[in-house]
């Protein structure tokens, strides 16, 4: 059994929740964080039924105090950190005209500001140990997606960052990597806590766009969507593997959703296929 340890940010449900156990299964001391441990009820669920132990900690990615305390905890009782899996983000459905910007400060904040908040403060102690630092991005951090300004954005934003630290990281010896899922069947859709059929409702002049993503995106998109534990087997690849790649994706779709784009050179290939997603 491995002595390493892993810190995991976001694991109240879905592919945070999936990740520590299967972290835990593979022998790594899990200490998985949630901003609220008073929901962690389905996460102790699971790992009992692995049979698996996990240290639940909380830790809240926009409060540099929380992340400051999650860290030095695990360093003090563990005293070693080789390895952070940055999990925690916050879906967001909207349009520049019909929200403010204000609405979009605060999706940059959770998905990409406590991103940076909780790899600054690991950093040090990945140095130390050799380790690894992995993100869970979204193919919505390669594809932008109508309606999804400013989560793609933050996700985009995440990409580049990551993408140009890699190598100074890798100079210091840890290895960065990126998780790209595509549509994962969790409680993130849930959680962006929206009434959609009062958004349609309210979008004024955008209204008949909005209804055709929504169509496509419940009624296709989402229905073939991945469970929670087979996206997280690729967080547990680049946990892992002697030599992970740089960039991951989690299914067969999502490597040929983010291809498009990586083929795309003028960007025609990706409008012309999002564009249909609008009516």
């Amino acid at each position: 059994m491995s002595s390493k340890v892993v810190l995991i940010t976001g694991t109240s449900s879905g592919i945070g929740l999936a990740a520590a156990v299967a972290a835990a299964r593979a022998g790594w001391r899990v200490v998985a964080t949630l901003r609220d441990t008073g929901r962690a009820d389905a996460l102790r669920g699971a790992a009992a039924e692995a049979g698996v132990e996990l240290d639940v900690r909380q830790l809240d990615v926009t409060d540099e105090a929380s992340v400051a305390a999650a860290i030095d905890g695990v360093i003090a009782d563990h005293g070693r950190l080789d390895a952070v899996i940055n999990n925690a983000g916050a879906g967001h459905l909207g349009t520049l005209e019909n929200e403010s910007v204000a609405e979009v400060r605060t999706v940059m904040e959770v998905n990409f500001f406590g991103v940076l908040h909780v790899s600054k403060a690991a950093l040090p102690h990945l140095r130390a140990s050799g380790g690894r630092l992995i993100t869970v991005t979204s193919v919505g951090g390669v594809i932008g997606q109508p309606f999804n300004e400013a989560y793609c954005a933050a996700k985009f934003a995440v990409e580049g960052y990551m993408e140009s630290l890699a190598p100074v990281a890798a100079r210091l010896g840890v290895a960065v990597s990126v998780v790209e899922p595509g549509a994962v069947a969790t409680e993130f859709v849930n959680n962006i806590g929206l009434d959609l059929a009062g958004e349609v409702a309210a979008a004024g002049p955008y209204a008949d766009a909005l209804q055709a993503y929504l169509d496509r995106t419940v009624g296709q998109f989402l229905d073939g969507a991945q469970t929670p534990a087979e996206a997280a087997e690729a967080v547990l690849e680049a946990l892992t593997a002697d030599r992970p790649a740089f960039r991951i994706q989690t299914s067969d779709w999502a490597r040929g959703f983010t291809g498009t784009k990586l083929a795309d050179l003028d960007g025609s290939a990706v409008l012309g296929l999002t564009g249909n997603w609008v009516g």
